[in-house]
């Protein structure tokens, strides 16, 4: 079964076409950019559009949870959570929700005399029409603001208003490293943070989920920005940190392999013992009877 509409929890508004034409496109500060259409569908399952010869509008698609994938420009793109595109107006395209993990998605067609140069942006700065941004409350709160003034009726002061706040919205997506919240951590607090759930957990098999979770950041962006503070992938950091702790256990404890092994998350003895020496270069045997030298 395949959906354009219809999901619990839904919302869309779509402006008449008249307001837009003369509200918006003839108003000199509006007719740069502005909405006609946007929308919420929450878990959006057996989501899916083919439009052959696309919209007169561009869309954007932003995706907060579960994954989907679209294709245009002969390009076929995974979407999950922390990911946006932007569909050029006038392009074939199609799009789809996950069967099993169906997407939620805040979208918006939009158009004006600068709405051309949104596109420009993020593919000079992406190299694409998709990029990935942190989680932002503010964001959705904003997005939500924008629906309801467009929600709440068709005068000049909502329209103007949403418009305008739409504007910010956009630049959230196309520069996320200048959408800081104060309340949002930075690349430092991000990796104290994680670093010390590491640690916390270090006997277990931490999901990377929930160490994006940890600094309020989708997994994809978590990572990256995790690499390019540390150097080191979240995984590989947390190995690093089994490793040092399996040290201190070896040299300063009367534990055995097998009990070393399982303070460290990994019940296979053998298996940690290669994974101990692929890192350190030595057994744990051998690194143990180095013990007080």
């Amino acid at each position: 079964m395949k959906k354009k509409d219809g999901f619990d929890g839904q919302q869309a508004v779509v402006i008449p076409r008249k307001i837009l034409q003369e509200q918006c496109a003839q108003n000199d500060l509006m007719a740069a950019l502005y909405i006609t259409d946007m929308g919420y569908y929450p878990k959006a399952r057996f989501h899916h559009r083919v439009r052959p010869d696309g919209v007169d509008q561009h869309i954007l698609i932003y995706c907060v949870d579960g994954k989907g994938s679209a294709r245009f420009n002969r390009q076929t793109y995974s979407v999950s959570a922390g990911d946006f595109f932007i569909i050029p107006r006038k392009t074939a395209h199609s799009y789809s929700a996950d069967e099993a993990d169906p997407w939620t998605i805040y979208w918006v067609h939009f158009d004006g005399s600068a709405s051309d140069t949104v596109i420009r942006s993020l593919e000079n700065k992406a190299e694409s029409l998709k990029s990935t941004v942190p989680w932002r409350d503010q964001r959705i709160t904003l997005f939500g603001s924008i629906y309801r003034q467009l929600e709440n009726g068709n005068d000049l002061d909502n329209i103007f208003y949403a418009n305008l706040c739409f504007g910010q919205f956009l630049a959230s997506l196309l520069f996320p490293e200048r959408y800081t919240p104060d309340n949002q951590a930075d690349s430092r607090e991000i990796v104290a943070a994680a670093t010390a759930l590491m640690k916390q957990q270090i006997g277990s098999q931490l999901p990377l989920q929930e160490l994006a979770k940890s600094a309020n950041l989708s997994v994809s962006h978590f990572v990256h920005q995790f690499k390019k503070k540390t150097g080191y992938t979240p995984i590989e950091y947390f190995n690093n940190l089994k490793v040092q702790k399996a040290c201190e256990l070896l040299l300063y404890t009367e534990l055995r392999i097998k009990e070393v092994a399982a303070s460290v998350g990994m019940s296979d003895q053998y298996y940690f013992s290669r994974f101990f020496t692929r890192l350190m270069g030595m057994s744990p045997n051998h690194y143990r009877q180095q013990k007080g030298g």
